[in-house]
């Protein structure tokens, strides 16, 4: 399923830490060599764990000393504008409590505009399999700009296998203009907009877009958001079939009904629904990961990552704005202040 809960769980999330961490006095995994080396480097033992955002500020931590493996010749190449550069194991005696494994990186952005990245990683074991898989968000990268980041997961837990390799399963990028935000700053358009992390069963698929009002005027709806489906290159998707209302998708999702007027004040929000089906039969499957979604004909474009799984269905159903009655803003009840 779409967003970052549909990869297979870490055993401790991964932090990125998007400042360079300092140098080796040793060769490190890039170079295929293995053995002690020690790293003139902050440990990476303070990073946020279960989902947290990581600080950008560098750990008050002395240097520790973790083990660099080597990386499989496949790690050379960059996939997606990213390339793996070293591989560590830390374990308990390294002087970072709790640090596992991490991964160095590069990613370099090879388009025209400045982008939002979300990489997905998975630490491996000798048989190929994956250990602990992790996404990492890294933002406003600028064209042609390259920066370096190191992903981190935990000791390993009960009986399960050591980490022997990485490497970068999925790559997503979305202009950074166009990023979706569930929270902080305010836009200039006054409202955040996201995709949740949706709902599976049986192959039927949905997906909730979510608009909160956090500026300080009402905002007025009225009717279905308009989207464009567009694929790994966010080019336009052709042949599907957008459909109003989710009723010829599925029964039960909640996004039934011809659209009404929606008044949202500040702090309130509305929803609106996507539903589809992955079934697969004759033909070419549409896997399509982006959406470029418009809240109201003039609105600004915001793009969500639900991850179209499509089929050869041809269709994709899209439920009007409906406030959502369960919203609750900020714990004073305010709306969210705008810079």
């Amino acid at each position: 399923m779409p967003t970052a809960s549909r990869t297979a769980p870490a055993v401790l999330a991964a932090a990125l830490l998007l400042a360079a961490c300092g140098s080796e006095s040793a060769s490190s995994g890039g170079e295929g060599e293995g053995g002690p080396v020690r790293v003139e480097a902050l440990c990476p033992s303070d990073v946020a764990r279960d989902g947290g955002p990581s600080s950008s500020e560098p750990s008050v931590r002395p240097s520790g000393t973790p083990t660099a493996l080597p990386l499989p010749s496949v790690n050379a190449v960059a996939a997606g504008g990213v390339k793996i550069t070293a591989l560590y194991a830390w374990g308990p005696k390294s002087g970072c409590a709790g640090v596992g494994n991490s991964a160095d990186f590069e990613i370099t952005n090879q388009q025209t505009e400045t982008v939002t990245y979300t990489l997905t990683f998975s630490f491996l074991s000798a048989s190929g399999g994956a250990v602990d898989n992790t996404e990492r968000t890294v933002e406003a990268v600028g064209p042609g700009r390259t920066v370096k980041g190191t992903v981190v997961v935990g000791e390993r837990v009960d009986s399960a296998p050591e980490v022997t390799g990485v490497q970068v399963i999925k790559v997503r990028s979305v202009p950074e203009a166009e990023a979706s935000s569930a929270s902080g700053t305010c836009p200039e358009s006054g409202m955040h907009l996201y995709a949740d992390e949706g709902d599976a069963a049986m192959g039927l698929r949905a997906v909730g877009l979510h608009l909160v009002n956090c500026g300080t005027r009402p905002i007025r709806l009225d009717g279905y958001p308009k989207i464009t489906i567009q694929d790994e290159d966010h080019r336009p998707v052709d042949g599907v079939r957008i459909l109003r209302g989710t009723g010829r998708i599925g029964t039960g999702l909640g996004a039934d009904g011809g659209p009404r007027p929606v008044v949202l004040r500040p702090g309130e929000a509305a929803v609106a629904g996507l539903a589809w089906r992955n079934t697969t039969q004759a033909g070419e499957p549409v896997n399509a990961p982006y959406v470029r979604v418009r809240a109201m004909p003039a609105a600004d474009p915001v793009t969500v990552v639900p991850e179209l799984d499509l089929g050869t269905t041809g269709k994709l159903g899209v439920g009007p704005w409906r406030k959502d009655e369960t919203h609750r803003d900020s714990a004073d009840g305010t709306a969210a202040e705008r810079p």
